[in-house]
């Protein structure tokens, strides 16, 4: 998801994952508000006057807000924190996954000849681009599927931020106003997210483009839209043509990494003085005239990464979610064989891939709980049922789905 200010953007970088995998896990059943309908009209009443909504007729507003009903659901996702803290070996193990990358390197053979067009544009590279659309909405199979209009009107009269809000709800009208999006396909998240590579409103007035020509900026139904459209965003954001992200490399023993930081970057030649090597060994390349050392987790790889991993960064401000966009681009575009790092995360329990959280929950369905169907998604009902069985195991009952649990349950 894009967006320059928003909701704390941590949460809202969850908002991949959220769409992909299901529900996060909540400290507590929050029930939604009760909102006064009366009250919600007079705010809307009131904000069609006001100038965000200067360019929005008087003929749009009224059509798209005359019968509009709050949703108090979206709410409590303000103010929410998961309570269930997903490691990064998790959250990469589940959005780069053998199957993510199968399905990346079918959709980069499919697009190939749109991509080239659109990187001879944008200088964008074209697994860069498939990266994105993979990690956002699973290459379009998930878009969510809440009305941005009632998400974004119910956001702009109640809760925290209603001054962003109010802006990019008067966005999606407009995109309603100008014809780009019909009303039933403009649905997204609950903050107001949509489209192939989930757009924020506003973003897609800066960066969405018309590539297929046919007159409108569909970044929902027209792939080459949505693919050009985030190589605008990227390149908008500075990306460089020809070079890598970064890659991951070994630490010499003893190197103080206290301040380790992908923003302190240095020239390459001084990290070779430093003793890093590629993973393999090898030296660094000259590709990557600078870069910052990343290390998402201490005793875990690490990484050298430049002006391009910032810009995937910027899309969604979480260096996890810029990482699997990363890694998920080297996978598709052929310069990496395992979904893996060659430097195991630090943990022994690593997280599952899509294909073992369907069998989980298979198993699980066995065990007679009641989650609903094994799709992979990692929801409430699936944690709930995952407690009781770490406490039946003698585990510590956390509510996460690893190796050490699946293995347990395939024994039993």
């Amino acid at each position: 998801m894009t967006q320059k200010d928003c909701t704390p953007r941590r949460a809202l970088a969850a908002l991949a994952l959220t769409t992909l995998l299901g529900a996060p896990a909540l400290h507590a059943q929050e029930a939604p508000p009760a909102i006064d309908p009366a009250q919600f009209s007079a705010c809307l009443s009131e904000l069609k006057g006001t100038p965000a909504f200067r360019a929005i007729s008087a003929a749009t507003f009224a059509q798209h807000t005359g019968n509009l009903a709050a949703d108090p659901s979206v709410l409590p996702l303000l103010n929410r924190q998961p309570e269930f803290t997903m490691p990064v070996w998790d959250y990469i193990a589940v959005l780069v996954d053998d199957e993510r990358v199968a399905d990346g390197r079918a959709a980069y053979a499919k697009w190939q000849g749109t991509l080239q067009k659109i990187e001879q544009q944008t200088g964008v590279a074209p697994h860069v681009v498939i990266g994105v659309w993979g990690v956002e909405s699973n290459f379009g199979q998930n878009l969510g599927g809440r009305p941005l209009v009632q998400s974004l009107a119910t956001l702009s009269c109640f809760g925290r931020r209603q001054a962003y809000f109010r802006g990019e709800f008067a966005a999606a009208l407009r995109i309603l106003q100008e014809g780009h999006i019909a009303p039933d396909k403009l649905v997204g998240s609950w903050a107001g997210a949509f489209g192939q590579t989930q757009f924020m409103p506003s973003t897609f007035f800066r960066s969405a483009v018309d590539f297929d020509g046919d007159g409108r900026r569909d970044i929902v139904d027209s792939v080459p839209d949505a693919l050009a459209s985030t190589a605008k965003f990227l390149q908008n954001a500075g990306y460089r043509r020809g070079e890598p992200w970064g890659f991951e490399v070994r630490l010499p023993p003893g190197l103080d990494t206290t301040d380790a930081s992908r923003k302190a970057k240095r020239p390459i030649d001084a990290w070779r003085s430093a003793g890093l090597t590629l993973a393999d060994g090898s030296p660094l390349p000259a590709s990557l005239p600078s870069a910052g050392l990343m290390i998402p987790a201490r005793g875990g790889p690490a990484f050298l990464v430049g002006r391009n991993f910032d810009t995937l960064y910027s899309y969604n401000a979480s260096e996890n979610y810029a990482l699997a966009i990363a890694q998920l681009s080297n996978l598709v575009g052929g310069t990496g064989g395992s979904v893996a790092f060659v430097t195991p995360w630090p943990t022994d329990d690593p997280g599952l891939s899509r294909t073992q959280n369907r069998e989980l929950q298979t198993l699980l369905l066995a065990r007679g709980h009641d989650i609903g169907s094994a799709d992979g998604m990692i929801g409430a009902k699936t944690r709930e049922a995952i407690k009781a069985e770490q406490q039946r195991l003698g585990m510590k009952a956390d509510g996460r789905a690893g190796q050490k649990l699946l293995a347990a349950l395939r024994r039993a």
